[in-house]
């Protein structure tokens, strides 16, 4: 190879992409129309090819360091402008989109609260009614530990909040995407989770309250439920949004409307996941704090619920 015929061949696109690089790097990416980004995207490819020929050929240390910053120079203006444009997408999102979408799906979202509670009511009435009812629901050891010793179970979380914390979260991502998933059932998976999910803490609900422990319970519950069980009553919105382009595709294609219906839903789980991890971390390391009074327990489960429905309210 003539190395010199090479380099003067290659050499203006290397400076058209210096050129192009000190403009990004004074002004950012913005500062670039669409084809002035494309034409970016295209010299750094040539450009890395010509650093990579270089090195074979063995042109001189002195050009293959030049071709080597310049390429540097490119892949982090390239891909960490990327990068910032994502994080500003997720932020706009998460600022202004999420809310948007639950109100938009505000009827498929009221629709699952209404299954949950409805089990729940069930749960409790029924319990209250005939306590043997509760058997069939919560687990004999539990119900032993709170007639027989009246006691509750969080305690066992101190000492282990990480592992806790963890575990927790990850149990509530899955109940929450089990009910989002179910929504490939027709809905019947994603309305059993929140029937059964309701007719337990229902039954939980009278057993705590027939042994006096009903407020002790309910203080541990209120903190992360103020934002558990929204999330758990979101993501089965999420599952009856996609049972219903199974089901009432209405005036699209039965295809098209997993499309639009689906794209509601996935934007459902995005917001969901961070209230998930928050409620497992607060579950995890505030709820069961036997330090922290009863009544602070309270007031943060309400002061978050309170803050939780403005956010969603916002237009």
């Amino acid at each position: 190879m003539n190395i010199q015929r090479w380099i003067g061949r290659r050499e203006p696109n290397w400076q058209r992409l210096d050129a192009l690089l000190k403009k990004v790097e004074q002004k950012r990416l913005k500062s670039l129309g669409s084809t002035e980004i494309r034409e970016l995207a295209s010299l750094y490819r040539s450009v890395a090819a010509d650093l990579a020929r270089a090195r074979t050929q063995q042109v001189g240390k002195t050009l293959i360091q030049s071709l080597q910053s310049l390429t540097t120079r490119a892949y982090t203006q390239i891909y960490q402008g990327s990068r910032r444009q994502e994080w500003q997408a997720a932020k706009k999102f998460y600022l202004w989109g999420f809310p948007q979408v639950v109100q938009q799906t505000f009827l498929y979202i009221a629709t699952a609260t209404a299954m949950f509670i409805f089990g729940g009511l069930i749960a409790w009435w029924y319990a209250w009614q005939d306590p043997s009812f509760m058997s069939l629901l919560v687990p004999a050891e539990l119900i032993s530990l709170v007639r027989d010793k009246h006691e509750l179970w969080m305690g066992s979380i101190v000492g282990i909040e990480p592992l806790a914390s963890s575990n927790i979260m990850m149990n509530n991502i899955l109940v929450s995407f089990g009910a989002v998933a179910g929504g490939i059932t027709a809905g019947l998976y994603t309305i059993y989770l929140l029937v059964f999910n309701g007719l337990l803490i229902g039954a939980i609900g009278a057993l705590v309250g027939q042994n006096n422990l009903a407020y002790p319970f309910w203080a541990f519950v209120f903190p992360h439920g103020a934002l558990e069980l929204p999330a758990i009553f979101l993501a089965g919105g999420s599952g009856l949004l996609l049972a219903r382009a199974i089901l009432f595709p209405g005036q699209y294609r039965r295809l098209d409307a997993l499309k639009f219906y689906g794209s509601l839903a996935v934007q459902l789980v995005f917001g969901i996941v961070p209230m998930l991890i928050f409620a497992g971390l607060i579950e995890g390391f505030f709820s069961p704090n036997p330090v922290i009074p009863d009544p602070i327990k309270y007031l943060a489960g309400m002061g978050l619920f309170v803050l939780l429905v403005r956010y969603c309210s916002r237009k």
